[in-house]
């Protein structure tokens, strides 16, 4: 809960103002009940438009209890902001209709839930809630959130075209005899907004529900997400119904035509485009649907109609299913926000491209003014430098000599270095059992043939991270070698074909062989035996003394700006610092991605515990701000710098003396801070005596999550106060000012995943690390908080697992935002 109230209060405010956008004339009286916010204003009518979506409030008044709703709402516009866009979330507070709220707002909007006086306010309840405040009687300033017909009225007023929510209301079991049918639907009859929902609850009545949206003239969809032949609206828990969808979406891009259509004729009515909910989340319909008979019969027993019935099912439908609805209510508002977001992005590019245009062009790029962008939790203002990143605007029309390149990118986030790959998944096809009872075998057989299923996809570490980041909605430029050879022009191909990442920093080395992976896993999917053929990477050498290594790779660092560099272990160890530096240099945060256990020590070989190496090694001036190991990395980063008398020298002991453990006794506070197994294994102990030369690390654990491991500055306030922080040095500003403070305290923390995979539900851990190390540098790029990244990451890793893919499907739509608070 502290978590998630620090997210929402880290944000640098937002402004406030009446309605005034320049676009849409107003009336005074208009001014006088709804205020946009100066963002929302910005994103929708400036000079830099930004795509926006609008976000109900009535889930955080009458939905989720208070502190939970904080978390959610967090969250919500959390995932947003990651992917590139504006959230406006819409309430009425004080009398007052507002789009687009700041933290202190959002928090009183959540802390209203379940109190005598909270409104759930929708069309007929607008005037009423904001027009009573003008009497002036203090006791008429009411407070409430909008329900999906007034959150659609409200984002219309404002210019908002894209609204995503939960769960549609609809015509109720027997409403030919009780008339209950919900206001969401008249109002898609006439308020030109796009709804992107789960469909309607299924305890309502489908079949008549999309008959009455028809006779309003709603055009009624549903995203195929991956699916041929047939397809339902979606049942909200469930991905089926029973009831086939009128029609049917591929993608974000057709939705967006048909937006851009509809509001082009014009005609006054909304659109219902229905995501299905997740498949990890979802209920099978045979089961829910008993469950839902039992609930409604229920309530029909007790005679609980009217306000009263929905509330009433929702709670008899959680307890019947022991809380898996509660679960599968925050997968598929994610999944819809996330959809939402792309969609709001995809017409944002149609009519920008359009404008002037008889005809469609190439969808462009959005660029992302990460100083509007806020960090969403405390934790991320630390001495560990995942805070905000400055502005990034350079455009570079750098192309490689060999092929033409996608359009030129407005904004540079992200400059990942690394390895691109063709990748060779072989997974291990265990043979049938010869006689019952007899094990498995779940490992090929060395020194002979093993069946197996193999697949070939671009890959290669910095590949892998560059398009995940790319899908979470940063400007990426990929920088890496490929050889004048086959597989060199295949990967090219595939580069700006399927993964859509910018070839001008991709040079072909005459002579040279293309990387190439192969990865044997066993039965279960997990990597048995990983070779690879990375020369054409490691062999690059380190640039002389002056020059830099980016005008190797028509990377042009000091142009381009970019938030976060991200160094992959593949090159040579002087060549990896190289790259480091050039990004500090820059003005860049750095990542260290250690790629594995043999090539994790890169980092630090040929550095000794010498004054020199120190100076360029150690916390102020770290080579890597952030790294991404998992336990195995974590342990080889480790035994080289011990090796290597890194944390032998002076300089270092004063860093960690400052850290103010207990002396002896730390055990048991790591252990209540992470976990008794980790500890015996030495993980956060490891953790904690590398962070004064790298001071953030995020140790990837599998199924255990993610260890959070940092150091935390003097002036860290907020950082300070956080209930993981496990010591504090005691300096205060004087130090400071006087030199004497090197750090304020360390963090530590473990977030868990929020779910386990089965192995059954396990595809190949191929890219996983990978994907997790781009979504997170994606989400710290614009200014989400580490916390918050780390769960986004997280949600994307899982996605990835399900897939044959180096970076899985529906990572850019998904994958954002599954983690819990």
């Amino acid at each position: 809960m502290a978590s998630a109230r620090a997210a929402l209060r880290a944000r640098s405010p937002v402004c406030r103002r009446a309605f005034s956008l320049p676009a849409k004339p107003q009336t005074s009286a208009l001014s006088r009940v709804l205020e946009v916010s100066e963002e929302v204003q910005e994103a929708l009518y400036g000079s830099r438009k930004k795509p926006v979506v609008a976000l109900e409030t009535t889930i955080y008044t009458h939905g989720f209890p208070y502190p939970d709703n904080v978390a959610l709402a967090s969250h919500l516009e959390s995932v947003v902001r990651t992917m590139g866009g504006v959230p406006a979330t819409i309430a009425i507070l004080d009398g007052v209709a507002r789009v687009g709220m700041d933290p202190e707002e959002l928090i009183r909007i959540a802390a209203s839930a379940g109190k005598e006086g909270t409104l759930k306010i929708s069309r007929r309840d607008l005037a009423y809630a904001c027009g009573l405040r003008l009497t002036g009687a203090d006791n008429a300033k009411f407070t409430g959130g909008t329900t999906i017909a007034g959150t659609m009225i409200l984002a219309h007023l404002a210019g908002i075209k894209v609204f995503a929510t939960g769960g549609l209301g609809g015509v109720h079991r027997g409403a030919e005899s009780t008339m209950d049918i919900s206001a969401d639907l008249t109002e898609l009859g006439r308020t030109p907004v796009a709804v992107i929902s789960s469909g309607c609850k299924s305890f309502l009545d489908i079949p008549r529900t999309l008959e009455y949206l028809e006779t309003q003239g709603v055009p009624v969809t549903t995203f195929a997400d991956g699916r041929n032949g047939r397809v339902d609206f979606p049942g909200f828990w469930s991905r089926e119904s029973g009831s086939p969808s009128p029609q049917v979406l591929q993608d974000e891009k057709q939705a967006a035509a048909m937006i851009y259509a509809q509001n082009a004729f014009p005609l006054a009515t909304g659109l219902l485009m229905a995501n299905p909910i997740p498949t990890s989340a979802s209920i099978p319909k045979s089961e829910i649907d008993t469950i839902i008979k039992d609930a409604v019969e229920e309530a029909n027993v007790l005679g609980i109609t009217g306000a009263k019935n929905t509330p009433f099912i929702l709670a008899k439908i959680k307890e019947l299913t022991g809380g898996k609805s509660v679960t599968a209510n925050r997968a598929l508002i994610s999944s819809n926000v996330a959809r939402g977001t792309n969609v709001a992005k995809e017409l944002l590019a149609l009519e920008e491209s359009l404008k002037g245009e008889s005809k469609p062009s190439k969808s462009i790029n959005i660029p992302v003014d990460s100083s509007a962008v806020s960090s969403s939790s405390s934790s991320s203002s630390s001495a560990a430098a995942v805070s905000e990143a400055p502005p990034t605007t350079k455009t570079t029309d750098a192309k490689p000599p060999q092929a033409e390149t996608p359009a030129a990118q407005e904004n540079v986030d992200v400059v990942v270095a690394g390895a691109l790959a063709i990748d060779f998944a072989c997974n291990y096809v265990p043979p049938p059992n010869a006689a019952p009872n007899t094990p498995v075998a779940l490992s090929p057989k060395p020194h002979t043939s093993n069946r197996a299923s193999i697949t070939q996809t671009l890959g290669g570490v910095a590949h892998n991270i560059a398009l995940a980041a790319r899908l979470s909605g940063s400007g990426v430029r990929l920088a890496s070698a490929i050889g004048d050879d086959a597989m060199g022009r295949v990967a090219l191909d595939l580069l700006q074909r399927d993964s859509k990442l910018d070839a001008g920093s991709v040079v072909v080395r005459p002579g040279a062989h293309t990387g190439q992976y192969v990865a044997v896993n066993d039965a279960r999917r997990d990597l048995a035996l990983g070779l690879a053929d990375m020369d054409i990477i490691q062999d690059t050498p380190a640039p002389a003394a002056g020059q830099d290594i980016g005008s190797a790779f028509n990377a042009d660092l000091a142009a381009l700006r970019p938030a976060w560099l991200v160094a992959d272990a593949n090159w040579s160890p002087a060549t990896l610092r190289a790259w480091l530096r050039a990004g500090r240099a820059a003005g860049a945060r750095t990542l260290f991605e250690p790629v594995s256990g043999v090539k994790a020590a890169r980092l630090f070989e040929g550095l000794s515990a010498k004054p020199q190496d120190q100076h360029d090694v150690l916390y102020p001036r770290p080579l890597a701000d952030l790294a991404t190991p998992n336990a195995l990395e974590l342990a080889a980063m480790w035994a080289a710098a011990r090796e290597r008398d890194l944390f032998a020298s002076p300089a270092y002991w004063a860093l960690t003396n400052a850290y103010n453990l207990p002396q002896g006794g730390a055990s048991a506070l790591l252990a209540q801070a992470t976990s008794a197994q980790l500890v015996a294994q030495g993980v956060p102990q490891q953790a904690l005596q590398l962070l004064p030369l790298v001071p953030c690390l995020a140790v990837t654990l599998g199924a255990e999550g993610v260890l959070v491991a940092r150091m935390v500055g003097v002036e860290d306030g907020d950082g300070l106060r956080s209930p993981h922080v496990l010591s504090r040095s005691g300096f205060t500003r004087e130090d400071v000012s006087a030199g004497k403070a090197p750090v304020g305290g360390v963090y530590l923390r473990l977030l868990r995943p929020e779910m386990v995979l089965s192995g059954e539900e396990v595809v190949s851990v191929n890219g996983a690390g990978d994907t997790f190390a781009g979504v997170l540098v994606s989400a710290l790029a614009r200014g989400v908080g580490l916390e918050e990244g780390v769960r986004v990451a997280m949600g994307a890793a899982a996605l990835t697992l399900r897939s044959v893919r180096a970076v899985g499907e529906g990572v850019g739509e998904l994958g954002l935002g599954l983690g819990k608070r």
